[in-house]
């Protein structure tokens, strides 16, 4: 419903503006520590078994929705999981930063009973605005004054004086509070401890005997020691002590001149320490009263007791209402109508917001999310219907979400708002942090089309092409940005023909992965890759990248990750200028062109000359952020290579897709054709796109380990050139003698004439792999074949062949264990691939094997002239 309500378009730029002063929340964990908590917490009170049961809860499932916009993951706790961990990986700081992208300050309780696995609240500095403050708990002060006397049994008897030892550091470290300018207020859990029905103070004061008894108790129980500290093993859940507590607190604050530290009360919503019929706020009635100069908060807003919270606010000028943990504890509609019902009585300069995070970094993302959303559905309903103009719904905003706590609690902040005249000069309304920080990403780039790419079975980058201005709108929205598919699409041959086994029947959600957003490849353009996703949101393994996604995480479940970079060999072809010619390209006009050959580029600069295009190319890649080694002529005419840097697989693969499309556009734009035919003239060298892998975790350099994984390439490879030798035209390439891998099994160091190639260590290079390869599968598949051998301690029992393999007897082949050729054409690797599946997906491989063969349907019949002219206008 957030984005029924669009057309108000200063009333959701103050929403998405407005910074939020958080006004409870408690420390995030140490990296310790982290995994010793649930991260399920984020969006329940449950614990213990109960907390399994939340997974069916609509707040789970909404907290995983946002999550996984923000994490660009498929939308289930299992993906969010795996996302999370990726995110703390790479950058602990920056996936923090981003979940609290929006917070102006966090007041923080630090009082949790977690010694020893909570980062300090100035920690947190680092990731929000204005500096963090400190909320001190009541109860904490008095546990650790507590804890310095065990051990002595004359401080706590009944005639020794104990009570009032205790009560003079009490009272010592409450004023040290209240004059600490970096504690801004007090909170007290006595909800959970015996309820909030505190009795006046006189009757509390009758029982000071009882005070004492229960201090005794207290202190004769002693304390335990864990392997964070020293806690009691009797908490402060006495009735007649904590309500003392709790009245020396008030009354210390009331008595102090100048402006009054507020109290924050625990009431409502919590998990099930509490009693349930004692939390409701109405029961802190008459301790209102008491007390009508202290300021008091009542949090969570009284959850289930929404009504009795707001009426406490607007009746009471010391009373105000908090509505944090209901964000993102409760379902979308429950906290809706916890705003509509706050609104129906309370004042909007009475109430206050916050996340009540805690713990992890994830909680804040959502519960600010969804506080905005919330904002967005109840004032867009008050606006539509007349009951708000849309300015004093914009003051509503800036009150709840920044003024009101910048007030009460006496905050210097950082932040200026902007007048209501300077919210209609914002360009877009953001309906979310995260669709707002793309949009922000999209304006820097000066984007004016986006581009979402795809890589088909048949080796095809396809691409759809939107307007910026139907990004932003779709992004404001808060909708992902995706695009709807026929199923058919991971089904088409090149010529747009249905293959066998896939009919017009079906729908894709392509969804833009930002990740992997980048400039180009031309100007005014950027790109991204999408994901192909069914329309429940359930992810579809014959999508490429999803498929090499999954074999990377299965790796990554054993401790395995890696290393891809990939050689891009291309020839540049001129058009032909004459009409009546059955060929459209011709040869790259050159002066004896060559391998490495300084004199192939020596017209760099002239007009009219491919090398000259190469600036605009090369100067492309690099405001893509695509990290290339080298660009050198190559040995075919107008051939040439460029080298890109090393990424994780995934990224490799996109990389080299994206560096592939800026080298076709560019040459395009000059004029000239670039073709990744894998033997484009029959007597010169083939095109290659050679992989260099090596096994990055901790470990793969050991040869148990990086030999094992190569021999279980080996053992594979039969099969596996069904994914890197994928079309007949790479069996032309692949030839003895040719630096092209040849047509034996075998490795070798520093061979060129060996399929693999050993370099150092766990770096190898695949020769047998080109540009008519899916890269995404050919890597997926080698991947497979090589954790098979590391599971399986595979032995390398082939020697290292030194030499070209089809220059050696039969005798020194053997004695090498070079006994084995490689398939000699695509449907023999097809045979290969159907008796050897190498443990992928068996919906994949079908998949992909019926596209094969459709495809070889296709080019068989043509001639090896005629096939050579198609191939070149395609690939």
């Amino acid at each position: 419903m957030a984005s029924a309500y669009g057309d108000f378009k200063l009333l959701n730029a103050a929403i998405d503006s407005t910074p939020l002063i958080d006004n409870h929340a408690h420390p995030l964990l140490t990296v310790g520590a982290v995994s010793k908590h649930p991260l399920l917490s984020i969006a329940t009170e449950a614990n213990g078994d109960a907390i399994n049961d939340s997974k069916t809860s609509l707040s789970h499932l909404r907290a995983v929705k946002h999550l996984a916009e923000a994490l660009g993951c498929e939308q289930t706790w299992d993906a969010v999981v795996a996302a999370v961990e990726r995110k703390r990986a790479e950058s602990r700081d920056d996936w923090t930063k981003r979940c609290l992208e929006g917070v102006e300050t966090i007041l923080i309780d630090d009082g949790l009973d977690m010694p020893g696995q909570a980062e300090t609240y100035s920690w947190h500095d680092k990731f929000t605005k204005s500096k963090c403050k400190r909320i001190v708990r009541i109860e904490t002060v008095a546990t650790e004054i507590l804890q310095g006397f065990v051990g002595d049994p004359d401080k706590f008897t009944l005639n020794g004086g104990g009570l009032k030892r205790f009560l003079d550091q009490f009272y010592e470290e409450i004023r040290r509070s209240i004059a600490d300018p970096d504690v801004v207020g007090f909170k007290s859990i006595i909800c959970y401890r015996r309820g909030l029905d505190i009795p006046l103070a006189d009757e509390v004061q009758a029982h000071i005997d009882d005070v004492n008894r229960e201090l005794e108790d207290i202190i004769n129980a002693g304390v335990k020691v864990g392997d964070h500290g020293t806690s009691l093993n009797k908490r402060i859940e006495y009735s007649h002590l904590n309500n003392l507590l709790v009245h020396v607190a008030a009354k210390l604050i009331r008595d102090v001149p100048g402006p009054k530290k507020p109290i924050q009360f625990h009431t409502g919503l919590g998990d099930n320490d509490i009693t349930l019929t004692k939390s409701s706020p109405s029961h802190l009635q008459s301790f209102i009263r008491e007390y009508p100069t202290v300021p008091i908060v009542l949090l969570h807003a009284g959850y289930p007791w929404t009504r009795e919270t707001a009426y406490l606010a607007a009746m009471y000028p010391n009373v105000y209402a908090d509505i944090g943990e209901v964000f993102p504890c409760i379902s979308r509609q429950g906290q809706e109508s916890v705003l509509r019902e706050m609104l129906e009585v309370c004042p909007w300069s009475k109430v206050l917001c916050s996340t009540d995070g805690h713990g992890f970094p994830e909680m804040f993302l959502i519960a600010t999310t969804q506080i905005r959303s919330a904002l967005k559905t109840v004032l867009g309903e008050l606006v539509r219907t007349q009951q708000l103009t849309e300015k004093q719904a914009v003051q509503l905003v800036q009150s709840i979400l920044y003024s009101n706590s910048k007030k009460l609690y006496n905050l210097q902040t950082e932040t200026v708002l902007p007048s209501f005249t300077e919210l209609g000069s914002l360009p877009l309304p953001r309906t979310n942090r995260s669709n707002e920080a793309l949009i922000r990403k999209l304006q820097s780039l000066n984007a004016k089309y986006l581009r979402i790419y795809w890589f088909d079975y048949t080796s095809s980058a396809k691409c759809r092409l939107f307007p910026i201005k139907q990004v932003y709108k779709t992004l404001a929205s808060g909708k992902p940005m995706a695009v709807s598919i026929a199923f058919a699409g991971l089904g088409l041959l090149p010529i747009d023909v249905l293959i066998p086994d896939v009919t017009a029947t079906g729908m894709y959600s392509l969804r833009a992965d930002w990740s992997t957003l980048r400039p180009g490849p031309a100007p005014g353009h950027v790109s991204c890759f999408g994901d192909f996703f069914h329309l429940d949101g359930s992810e579809e393994i014959l999508c490429p990248r999803t498929f090499l996604r999954k074999t990377l995480e299965k790796a990554a479940a054993q401790g395995l990750t890696f290393l891809v970079g990939f050689e891009v060999e291309f020839v540049v072809l001129e058009r032909n200028p004459d009409p009546t010619s059955p060929d459209k390209y011709r040869t790259l006009r050159n002066d004896g062109h060559a391998w490495s050959m300084a004199r192939a580029i020596a017209d760099w600069g002239r007009e009219g000359s491919f090398n000259t295009a190469s600036d605009e190319i090369l100067d492309t890649l690099d405001a893509a952020g695509i990290e290339f080694e080298q660009l050198h002529p190559e040995s075919a005419p107008g051939q040439y290579e460029l080298v890109l840097a090393a990424r994780p697989p995934l990224e490799a693969c996109d990389t080299l897709i994206q560096a592939r499309q800026i080298v076709e556009s560019v040459a395009a734009r000059h004029g000239f054709r670039v073709t990744l035919h894998p033997k484009p003239y029959a007597m010169a060298g083939g095109s290659g796109s050679h992989a260099h892998m090596s096994i990055s975790s901790p470990g793969g350099d050991k040869p148990e380990v990086y030999e094992a994984f190569y021999a279980g390439i080996m053992e594979h490879f039969r099969s596996i050139m069904a994914f890197t030798n994928s079309n007949p035209a790479s069996y032309e390439r692949m030839q003895d003698s040719f630096w092209a891998g040849g047509r034996w099994i075998t490795w070798g160091t520093q061979n060129k004439e060996a399929p693999l190639r050993k370099i150092e260590g766990s770096h190898w290079e695949l020769k047998v792999i080109d540009g008519m390869a899916n890269p995404y599968f050919a890597i997926a598949a080698l991947f497979t074949a090589g954790v098979d051998g590391i599971n399986r301690k595979a032995k390398l029992v082939w020697g290292d062949c030194a030499g070209d393999p089809a220059k050696f007897s039969d005798e020194k082949r053997k004695e090498l264990g070079i006994v084995k050729n490689f398939p000699g054409s695509v449907r023999e690797a097809l045979e290969a691939l159907k008796e050897d599946d190498i443990g992928l997906p068996a919906k994949f491989v079908r998949r992909y094997i019926n596209t094969k063969e459709a495809e070889l349907a296709l080019l068989e019949p043509m001639s090896p002239e005629d096939r050579r002219r198609w191939l070149l206008e395609r690939y």
